[in-house]
């Protein structure tokens, strides 16, 4: 950026604040984004967003102040000011939003590190459970959507089956989603939750057997 003019050195400065590009994807999934150019405008001109945010649990209306966007892979992310904090709200959760009055940015927010700091911090919370499986071609899509599923690699192994390794974040987490998924995926590793599937299949037997 020094080796621009000095005339465009400014304007790149704005740009590079208000939006960064994250290279190293964790997602596959494409995300339906309706409010995408609305917080564009909001963060070019400096306004406020209200904005209803869906989480798994519930929606809250919350009146923020966009301080830039960031791209990972596919997903978009809007950072914000929140209550006196920077908080990262995913776009494609964000179900309402309208503009609202012009906010004065803080003037020492980078954007780049604070994605970056706010990255480390969550990867650092997050439990790990890698399991490797092959899954019916039917129901990749369906994967990719389930959340807190991370997507590590998968290729085509034959024309009806992906090989998929993916991390679960827990064993507890990895036996409910493989079990829901049925005839669909066949478990390879770890070996333990193959053991711990079987037990559940049998018990499951045993209960409609019991009930015939």
């Amino acid at each position: 950026m020094a080796s621009l003019p000095p005339a465009y050195q400014k304007e790149a400065e704005m740009v590079r604040q208000r939006i960064y590009v994250d290279g190293a994807g964790w997602s596959c999934s494409e995300e339906e984004l309706p409010f995408l150019s609305l917080i564009q405008e909001a963060v070019w001109q400096g306004k406020k967003i209200v904005l209803r945010y869906k989480t798994d649990e519930e929606s809250k209306k919350r009146n923020v102040s966009p301080l830039g966007l960031v791209a990972k892979g596919k997903i978009w992310y809007l950072v914000a000011k929140y209550e006196k904090e920077f908080r990262t709200f995913r776009v494609s959760r964000i179900v309402e939003a309208k503009l609202g009055d012009s906010f004065e940015r803080p003037k020492r927010f980078d954007l780049e590190k604070y994605w970056k700091d706010s990255t480390q911090n969550f990867l650092s919370k997050i439990p790990s459970y890698p399991v490797r499986f092959k899954i019916h071609v039917s129901k990749i899509d369906f994967l990719k959507n389930i959340s807190y599923i991370r997507i590590l690699k998968y290729s085509k192994i034959t024309k009806d089956w992906i090989e998929v390794t993916a991390d679960l974040e827990t064993r507890e987490w990895a036996l409910h989603h493989i079990l829901g998924l049925g005839d669909s995926v066949v478990l390879w590793e770890p070996e333990e939750l193959r053991e711990s599937i079987l037990i559940s299949v049998r018990k499951i037997l045993d209960s409609y057997s019991k009930n015939l």
